[in-house]
């Protein structure tokens, strides 16, 4: 066994990492606990983040808490940790999504530690792409580091791209008319912060929204939906979008934790292959439109994610929660 021991200050570090993942509308929905007796980190979701209209099984909550985990998990191999995950270790208790135990580096590690460079450097592009294809090379491993976290990324057909964006456009249609929809954008997203980080820990700011969509088939969410944003610039989007659908077998909390862990391994991966990323989630906040998104040769499979992903600008940073506000550590 290793027995360096984690200080406060390094639990504050790695805390500080895995609180780096994307979650929807940058709820940040999770808390850490360090048990410093029994050396354990403990994952749980936070209470009052949830989006409770267009979240409300809480599967985006655990997407962010399982891209939270993953990042979690890069950190400490990273630092020459091996770190040992329970998901949802206790049925009775919910809240507790999942456990990190440091011990020894051993080879389940492999390929994690160089991941690490793009954690803080991972941002969500909301900006056009251009029309350069993703090479397969690449392709195929970001498909091979979901299958690393027992999730399937599918590059859509031609033709079932298609479908996809009509399922995509269709449901954003609707959030945007939507009253439910538009009480969580309202709540989460903040106009006034349009050129630079303002005082808000979390949720979207101006700044971060990108252009106006004028044209072209990218599917992106409006964060202004119909509120005026001053001074916003428009931009014609890509007409051949990249997309990428990530599944699981089966659709459990627990598979909505190991979805999250593969789409931010993918993400990081994605990152340091040079892509910009961001994500299309609107159909998967309606039960009728999020089926059809599945892989149509297979047929198997619970779509979790729709990713965005191209050559082009770099996101902008978006803010965080100070790490004392979601770390507690106990004897």
């Amino acid at each position: 066994m290793n027995r360096r021991t984690l200080s406060d200050g390094h639990v504050t570090h790695l805390v500080r990492d895995a609180a780096a993942a994307p979650s929807m509308h940058n709820t940040q929905p999770w808390r850490f606990r360090y048990l410093r007796g029994g050396r354990v980190l403990e994952m749980r979701a936070a209470p009052g983040r949830v989006l409770p209209h267009s979240d409300p099984r809480q599967r985006a909550l655990h997407l962010g808490c399982g891209a939270a985990l993953l990042n979690l998990r890069v950190a400490l191999v990273h630092e020459g940790w091996y770190p040992q995950a329970r998901l949802r270790p206790d049925p009775a208790d919910p809240g507790l999504l999942a456990t990190v135990r440091p011990a020894a580096l051993g080879t389940a590690g492999s390929g994690l530690a160089a991941l690490y460079p793009a954690i803080h450097r991972r941002h969500s592009s909301r900006h056009p792409f251009d029309e350069t294809r993703i090479p397969d090379r690449i392709r195929t491993a970001l498909s091979d580091a979901a299958d690393r976290e027992e999730a399937m990324l599918t590059f859509p057909s031609p033709w079932h791209l298609e479908e996809v964006l009509d399922l995509l456009e269709e449901a954003e249609a609707r959030n945007l008319t939507d009253p439910g929809s538009s009480q969580d954008l309202a709540e989460w997203t903040h106009l006034d912060d349009t050129s630079s980080p303002g005082t808000a820990p979390d949720g979207v700011p101006g700044y971060a929204f990108g252009p106006s969509k004028l044209g072209g088939k990218a599917p992106m969410r409006d964060f202004a939906g119909n509120r005026p944003v001053a001074g916003r610039a428009s931009a014609r989007f890509e007409g051949t979008p990249q997309l990428a659908v990530l599944s699981t077998a089966h659709d459990r909390p627990e598979d909505w934790l190991r979805a999250g862990q593969a789409m931010e391994r993918v993400l990081l991966l994605a990152t340091l292959e040079g892509l910009s990323t961001s994500f299309a989630s609107q159909a998967l906040e309606w039960s009728d439109l999020r089926w059809p998104l599945r892989d149509p040769v297979s047929g198997i499979g619970h779509a979790q994610i729709v990713l965005r992903l191209g050559y082009g600008p770099e996101g902008p940073g978006t803010p965080r929660r100070p790490v004392p506000d979601i770390l507690d550590i106990e004897p």
